[in-house]
């Protein structure tokens, strides 16, 4: 893990840019993953659950919906965020007609039994 603060330009590019990685080798954090996701009209990042994490989506340009499980949607787009609580399945697709462009942030939730001992 880096004991050094980060900084990291977004680029603009039209793809998927690597943020944070908590996870491999050599992890930036203790945990904590993020990234820049660009998806084209239409496309959407796929089905998938928060598992055992949850998930804070910032979304800097485009409009889209926020898949949740079989029977829920929101509206997202460019100047709202999005917290995803842990076990939650969940999907986000572009339904403009410009890119939806979002920053992701993933981190191991706290069981309540550790949220209490820490108070």
């Amino acid at each position: 893990m880096s004991s050094k603060v980060l900084i990291i330009d977004l680029n603009n590019k039209a793809e998927y840019q690597r943020l944070l990685g908590g996870l491999e080798k050599e992890p930036h954090t203790l945990g904590m993953c993020a990234g820049r996701s660009y998806l084209k009209a239409g496309e959407s990042c796929g089905q998938h659950s928060t598992g055992g994490r949850e998930e804070l989506l910032v979304f800097l340009a485009g409009k889209g919906k926020l898949l949740i499980g079989e029977n829920e949607s929101f509206d997202v787009g460019e100047g709202k965020a999005s917290y995803i609580p842990p076990q939650t399945i969940h999907n986000v697709k572009n339904t403009g007609s410009k890119p939806l462009v979002y920053v992701y942030c993933v981190a191991e939730a706290p069981t309540r039994e550790k949220t209490i001992e820490s108070k």
